[in-house]
């Protein structure tokens, strides 16, 4: 769920700030660079976020690279520019980067049919997945709904499964006329265009991207980020409080959301950017390939056909949301979030050449964008034209409360007063499947009913509610962290998972 707003909270608020046509200077960007410190360090104070790192790269170089807080709470250790995050869906823009990279070499085309390259893959629709191009979910306008293959992720099977599982969710609106934002598709993009290498995705993207420019901390395997002993911890934001509850293991959508990396390497990332692949004064990816990924694909108004004169939300490139400030000049950016713990964001206007990256180790709230947009106000204008951390909050708590909302939380509802009796329990017992979840089993142990959920057979024990409702206690990225409802339905027949319902509809039929 959380993706769904990050799409679009990326938020071209560069756009509306007052025109200054005067260009900018050293002295610019270093009036703005001690701006930036101060209300970091005030943003800090105010927020209470654990842990964050920012860098600035201005005219071809890093002018400012900076850690501020803690890795982990409750711990000594600084983070420093060093610190390695998890990213989230900043990783999409590096992801789109490496496939550029491919293009320029003559290795694969944008415009590549998904079918020819990975045979195997399916969308629901037969006629779209016979059409679908590379650059078609790259700029996720396949039609796949919004968080397809997400819960599978959560649910434990492996990227393989999920996008051979994407066959079962029905498209969400007209293929190359609707925008639906999907880290499984852009995965499914990113891995067609490396099958003809032979290669994995993690070794190519060290081949062609990371180990090309220094990126010496940067990773693709979760691994990697485990084994660092300078990373950052995430943090969950609950009841005002940040605590390191959870962690988040996200190869399977390693393309979409599974880099690690620290600010220093993002640094070199923005200056490869900036330069149209160059770096270090050698060509790492072709101009015109990677300008293509620069260019708006799509509108990201979703629900209907949008003519672009009248697009409202912006323009979606190739993994880079693209827009334009006051003045026409371009902006590229991202953000990137793990409701259990990490916020982050990368803004570029390539004609000032400067940029900005911001990570940080809690549930996001906005701050990242906040602190970049405020940044860019600094260099442009002297001053921050608007409170964007408080503009921001409102749009984030949505996001938030959407997720935790996402199905019933029986743990914020009063018990039954005469709740009705259960059947004997081994009534329920059985397995139940679903062809896009598998197969899921109850089963009774000591006069308990217990849950055991695809695809790891995951331990649950279930408590009784009323009648045929029980409830169980569930904690994922995207159907939050709750006290969910399993209903049997029609005499035992059938079983509904609700937190499962957001993806799919949620009922599993019994088989035995």
């Amino acid at each position: 769920m959380i993706a769904k707003i990050l799409s679009i909270a990326a938020l071209t608020l560069l756009v509306g700030a007052p025109a200054r046509s005067q260009a900018t200077s050293s002295s610019d960007i270093n009036t703005a660079l001690t701006q930036l410190d101060a209300y970091i360090r005030d943003s800090m104070q105010k927020t209470h976020v654990p842990g964050l790192a920012v860098a600035v790269v201005y005219q071809g170089h890093a002018v400012f690279l900076q850690g501020y807080g803690v890795r982990k709470q409750g711990a000594a250790a600084k983070v420093d520019p060093d610190t390695v995050f998890e990213i989230a869906s900043v990783s999409k823009p590096i992801a789109s980067t490496v496939v550029a990279s491919l293009v320029g070499e003559g290795q694969v085309g944008w415009d590549d049919r998904i079918q020819t390259l990975d045979p195997h893959f399916a969308l629901a629709d037969r006629a779209v997945t016979a059409q679908l191009t590379i650059r078609d979910l790259f700029a996720h306008r396949s039609g796949l709904p919004t968080g397809a293959g997400d819960v599978l992720e959560d649910l434990g099977y492996s990227r393989p499964e999920i996008l051979d599982r994407i066959r079962f969710v029905s498209l969400a609106g007209p293929f190359r006329q609707t925008y639906h934002y999907s880290n499984f598709g852009l995965t499914e993009a990113a891995i067609a265009a490396t099958l003809k290498t032979g290669k994995t995705w993690e070794d190519l993207s060290e081949q062609q991207l990371y180990s090309k420019i220094g990126m010496r901390s940067t990773s693709s395997r979760y691994t990697d980020y485990d084994n660092n002993p300078n990373k950052a911890a995430l943090h969950y934001l609950r009841d005002g409080v940040y605590k390191n509850w959870f962690v988040r293991e996200a190869d399977a959508e390693a393309p979409a959301g599974g880099v690690s990396t620290n600010v220093r390497d993002l640094a070199a990332f923005m200056e490869l950017q900036l330069a149209d692949g160059v770096f270090n004064g050698q060509r790492v990816v072709a101009k015109a390939a990677l300008d293509e990924t620069h260019q708006p694909q799509m509108c990201r108004d979703e629900v209907v056909p949008v003519p672009p004169a009248k697009c409202k939300q912006g323009y979606y490139g190739l993994g880079w949301n693209v827009g334009q400030t006051d003045e026409g000049e371009l902006t590229l950016s991202h953000s990137g979030a793990f409701d259990l713990g990490a916020g982050t964001a990368i803004y570029l206007i390539p004609s000032r050449q400067v940029g900005i990256v911001v990570l940080t180790n809690g549930t996001p709230i906005g701050l990242p964008e906040a602190i970049s947009l405020s940044f860019l106000d600094f260099f442009r204008y002297g001053q921050a034209k608007r409170d964007y951390l408080a503009l921001l909050k409102p749009i984030f708590d949505d996001m938030l409360k959407e997720t935790q909302d996402s199905s019933v939380d029986y743990s914020k509802l009063a018990l039954p007063t005469n709740p009705a009796p259960a059947r004997g329990l081994s009534a329920y017992a059985g397995t139940y499947v679903s062809a896009y979840y598998g197969p899921l089993r109850i089963e009774v142990e000591a006069n308990r009913l217990i849950l055991r959920l695809p695809p790891r057979d995951a331990y649950y024990e279930l408590s009784h509610w009323d009648a045929d409702t029980f409830t169980y206690y569930f904690a994922s990225e995207n159907t939050g962290v709750a006290r969910r409802g399993v209903k049997f339905l029609g005499g035992g027949k059938q079983v509904l998972v609700e937190n499962l319902a957001i993806a799919n509809d949620g009922v599993f039929t019994r088989v035995d």
